[in-house]
C-alpha cells in the first residue's frame, strides 16, 4: 500500500527525509514556504559528524557527493583572548574527516536534485484524526490530505501543536550576525586572524565567533547574555547605530578582533530559543515531528546532525513498509527523544560555559572536546 506523505520544511531535516525515501522508491511532497530555493540567504556553514550527518547522506546515498564538496580545513579551530592572544590553534590532521563543513547551501542543492519541492507553500497548520486522514493546512486557503505528515518546519513549527503545546523559550543569550565577503583579498589580516576553520574570543557573558564558509566568505556572531528587550532604545535597522552598540559591549576588546565588526556591512538579530531538554508528547496518529521543531537546543553543532539523522531514520522506519505505519513512527519518536534529550543536555550545558562569568570555561570546555 502507498502512503501519501509530506513534509513541512525544506531544511536539512526535511530534505534528508524525502531523500532517503525517494531513494527507497517512496514518493514524498516537501512543501516549503520559501519562493524558491534562492529566496533568501540559506546560512552560514555547517559540520557534519561521523555517526550523525555524516551517517544519514550515507543513508541518502550522497557520501560520496558530500565529500568532495566539504572542506576537512574547515574543522580547524582557534581560540583567541579579549587582548588577541593566540590561546588555542587546533588544525586537523590531512586525514581528518570526524566533522568537515559545507556550505548549508551546497547541501541542500545536494539533496534537493530529484525532489518534488513545492515552493511558495505556506503550511498554517495540520488537523488529525479526520475519515481520510491529516489535513494540511495553507496560507492561501486551501488544504490537502495525507496519511502523515512530518513536521519538519523549525523553531516555530505549524506542526507542531498537533502533537504538542510547548513553545520555544528565551535562553538569555542573543547573538548579533554579521559577515565579510571576499576576506582573501579584501581583509588579508581578519584572514588569517581567523584562519582555515573557526576563531572565537570568550570574555565575561559574550563572546565573538568568526567562521569560514566556502568563497573566502565569513560569518561573525557575537553573543551575548542579555534580557529579550535589550534593544528597546535602539534601531536594529541602523547598521551603525547597532555597530556602536556591539563595540560598545566589546569595549577594551583588541581592535584586531573588533575589526571583524568594523568591516560587517549588515547586521542580524538572532536571540537564541530552544525547547525543554526532554521535550516529548503523546503520539498522534498520522503527524511527528523532526529536527529543531521537535527538539531545538543551542547551535553549538548538533542540531543539523540530529535534524538529518532524525529525517534519514523516519523515512526508513516508513520505507519498511510495516502493516502498522503509527507503530512504525511511534517506535521512531521513542528513539529520537533518547538521543536528542542527551544533546539537548550537553548543548545547554555548554552554551552555559561558552556564554559565562568565567572565560576559562570556554577554554575549559574546548579543551574536553577538542581532538588531540
Amino acid at each position: 500500500m502507498r502512503r501519501r506523505i509530506a513534509v513541512a520544511g525544506g531544511g536539512p531535516a526535511g530534505l534528508t527525509f524525502a531523500r532517503v525515501l525517494h531513494r527507497h522508491g517512496h514518493p514524498v511532497t516537501v512543501f516549503e514556504r520559501d519562493s524558491g530555493p534562492d529566496a533568501r540567504p540559506p546560512g552560514g556553514t555547517l559540520d557534519l559528524h561521523e555517526g550523525l550527518g555524516q551517517l544519514a547522506l550515507a543513508k541518502a546515498g550522497v557520501l560520496a557527493e558530500f565529500q568532495a564538496l566539504s572542506r576537512p580545513e574547515g574543522q580547524a579551530m582557534r581560540i583567541l583572548d579579549t587582548a588577541g592572544n593566540v590561546l588555542r590553534d587546533w588544525r586537523p590532521r590531512p586525514d581528518e574527516r570526524a566533522n568537515p563543513e559545507i556550505d548549508r547551501r551546497q547541501l541542500r542543492d545536494l539533496l534537493l536534485v530529484p525532489l518534488d519541492v513545492q515552493w511558495g507553500r505556506r503550511v498554517t497548520g495540520v488537523v488529525p484524526g479526520t475519515a481520510d486522514g491529516v489535513v494540511v493546512q495553507f496560507d492561501d486557503g486551501r488544504t490537502e490530505t495525507y496519511d502523515l505528515v512530518v513536521g519538519a518546519d523549525g523553531a516555530w513549527s505549524r506542526v507542531r501543536p498537533a502533537v504538542s503545546p510547548v513553545t520555544p523559550h528565551y535562553t538569555g543569550v542573543t547573538s548579533i550576525e554579521t559577515s565579510l565577503d571576499a576576506v582573501d583579498a579584501r581583509h588579508p589580516d581578519l584572514a588569517r586572524l581567523v584562519g582555515d576553520g573557526s576563531m572565537a574570543v570568550y570574555g565575561v557573558h559574550r563572546s565573538l565567533v568568526a567562521q569560514r564558509n566556502s568563497g573566502g566568505h565569513v560569518k561573525v556572531y557575537a553573543r551575548f547574555r542579555a534580557p529579550l528587550d535589550w534593544h528597546t532604545n535602539l534601531d536594529l535597522a541602523d547598521v551603525e547605530a547597532v555597530r556602536a552598540s556591539m563595540l560598545a559591549l566589546f569595549d577594551g576588546w583588541a581592535d584586531s578582533v573588533l575589526d571583524l565588526l568594523l568591516q560587517g556591512a549588515t547586521f542580524t538579530h538572532r536571540p537564541l530559543y530552544v525547547l525543554p531538554v526532554s521535550h516529548t508528547w503523546t503520539h498522534v496518529p498520522g503527524v511527528t515531528l523532526l529536527g529543531d521543531a521537535a527538539h531545538l537546543m543551542p547551535p553549538l553543532g548538533a542540531g543539523a546532525n540530529l535534524a538529518m539523522l532524525d529525517g534519514a531514520e523516519l523515512a526508513e522506519s516508513v520505507a519498511a513498509g510495516p502493516a502498522d505505519l503509527d507503530e512504525a513512527v511511534r517506535a521512531f519518536e521513542e528513539q529520537m527523544w533518547a538521543r536528542a534529550g542527551k544533546w539537548a543536555e550537553v548543548t545547554t550545558a555548554g552554551l552555559e560555559r561558552l556564554v559565562s562569568p568565567d572565560p576559562a570555561e570556554a577554554l575549559a570546555l574546548f579543551d574536553e572536546v577538542q581532538p588531540g
